[in-house]
């Protein structure tokens, strides 16, 4: 629990107005490709049946305390979601649990999946 009541403390105006918690789909242009960096996707397995991206590691949200040690601690970690919410749960959640590298993409997958429509794609 110190690690959540640590994480929180550390919230304050200039991190969230720095923008130190998260990724825009920019960024995530830029860093695709780059090994360092990993995307969990922590939507449901209904969501990903629909919509999935095949440089994703896809652990759902309500799985993430059981399947932790599958996330490595030496990677850039990018949490996303449908909506945010999630991802953003499970970037504080990564930080709790002393990760250090992360970040939560401040898009959602449907933003993403724009992001590789053939105009997008050219700009990659």
């Amino acid at each position: 629990m110190s690690y959540l009541n640590q994480a929180f403390r550390e919230m304050d105006l200039h991190f969230f107005g720095s923008g130190e918690h998260g990724m825009s789909i920019e960024g995530m242009r830029k860093v695709l490709g780059n090994d360092h960096f990993l995307f969990l996707d922590v939507r449901t397995d209904e969501e990903v049946k629909y919509l999935s991206f095949p440089f994703v590691l896809h652990i759902p949200l309500n799985h993430l305390p059981d399947r932790l040690d599958e996330v490595p601690r030496d990677k850039f970690i990018v949490t996303f979601c449908s909506s945010i919410f999630r991802g953003a749960m499970a970037y504080t959640y990564l930080l709790a649990n002393g990760y250090e590298e992360v970040k939560g993409l401040t898009a959602s997958s449907e933003d993403m999946a724009l992001a590789f429509k053939p105009g997008p794609l050219v700009k990659m």
